[in-house]
């Protein structure tokens, strides 16, 4: 199995589960402290749109860094910042600044953004044939993450007296994990850097198979964040305890990782477009549960077929993007592909308080319609045109 013979996969592979650990911790808390020290209710959100804001901002400096210097450098670049983010975090809660958690959760966004290039360098690590189990393999870290990190979470968050404090100091012992793991990665050399700038990029977007993948990518990330940062504030306005949502986001985390096992060597099999339509479809189903009513069963399934939804896009999505630019376009055509990420997925975290608070827990998945319909839309004229690798 590719996961056990390849010493890249696995070290990315527990990378992977050790993030999610941390993003898990963040997700289910970073609402909950908001409503304790935002000066306004519509700004509950903020610091889980800052997480978004923080790797929107670092995707492309990332990629370029990474390109002349290596994935190892970068990667440890981003899980210091995670182990950052989670000393920020709990110095913010113990001196009640709103500021300085919100400053922790955009160094978390950096991590954030350095992981999702893991998957990047796990296609780089294996032949052709491969990289879709590769992408997915990488991805279903985050099994571990989902299985472990509520428990770590309900036992930590209580753990050093002041509420919240010590599950954001097991946050950045976490990070400090994975910034060991990152560490001891093994790499070729990298790619030398092809040409820059918009030139390039009009190039790359003029492909077919680039633009169908950014855009898979993009909404189904995008809709990912804007529902789960959502659920747990709906939770709580329906009356549900801290103890229930933390399970349903654990639910949701399994529907994220537990297909990529499944979803790798579909797309290897019936190919990237297939799959990014039937990850497509699972999220309309998804909301359609979700607008069906609010019981703990309709939130628990909604939220697995959503993480369901987003795994299919993101694995289909990525390898599809392979498929579209060479070795030398690595960095710009990867930087694009995360930077439409970031830019809906940021969108959709500012959005998410606002619309729950506002218009409520219905038109946060109405919203899933018509960007879904982009999706599909764009992956009908896309075309498998590998380019030759130099």
């Amino acid at each position: 199995m590719l996961l056990l013979h390849n010493s890249a996969i696995r070290l990315l592979f527990a990378g992977q589960a050790l993030y999610w650990s941390c993003a898990i911790i963040n997700i289910t808390l970073a609402a909950l402290v908001g409503i304790q020290l935002a000066p306004a209710t519509a700004l509950t959100t903020l610091p889980l749109a800052l997480m978004v804001l923080g790797s929107l901002f670092s995707v492309q400096p990332l990629s370029s860094f990474m390109q002349r210097h290596g994935r190892r450098p970068g990667l440890m670049l981003g899980a210091s910042a995670g182990v950052l983010a989670g000393l920020l975090c709990a110095l913010g809660i113990t001196v009640a600044s709103f500021s300085l958690f919100c400053l922790g959760c955009l160094a978390l966004g950096a991590y954030q953004a350095s992981m999702m290039y893991y998957r990047f360098a796990a296609q780089e690590a294996v032949s052709d044939a491969h990289k879709g189990r590769a992408t997915a393999y990488v991805v279903a870290g985050g099994v571990l993450a989902a299985l472990l990190a509520p428990s770590l979470l309900l036992w930590s968050r209580d753990a050093v007296g002041l509420p919240f404090v010590g599950a954001y100091l097991a946050l950045a012992a976490l990070a400090a994990l994975g910034l060991a793991l990152m560490a001891c990665l093994r790499e070729g050399a990298a790619p030398v850097p092809g040409s820059a700038g918009l030139a390039v990029i009009r190039q790359l977007l003029g492909r077919p198979a680039v633009r169908a993948a950014i855009a898979t990518t993009a909404v189904g990330h995008g809709l990912m964040i804007l529902v789960m940062n959502a659920t747990p504030l709906a939770m709580r306005f329906c009356g549900f305890p801290v103890e229930v949502s933390a399970q349903v986001i654990q639910w949701h985390s399994l529907g994220m990782f537990l297909p990529a096992f499944v979803a790798g060597p579909l797309v290897d099999r019936f190919g990237s477009r297939r799959i990014a339509v039937l990850g497509a479809v699972t999220l309309l189903v998804s909301a359609g549960i979700a607008i069906s009513g609010v019981s703990h069963a309709q939130f628990l399934l909604s939220s697995f077929l959503l993480g369901l939804g987003w795994n299919l896009m993101l694995v289909a999505g990525t390898t599809l993007l392979g498929e579209g630019h060479s070795a030398s376009e690595r960095g710009q055509a990867q930087g694009l592909m995360e930077l439409g990420n970031g830019s809906v997925a940021a969108l959709a975290s500012l959005a998410s308080g606002a619309l729950v608070n506002g218009i409520g827990w219905g038109a946060v998945n109405l919203a899933i319609l018509p960007l879904v319909a982009i999706a599909l839309l764009m992956l009908l004229p896309a075309r498998r045109a590998v380019l030759a690798q130099p």
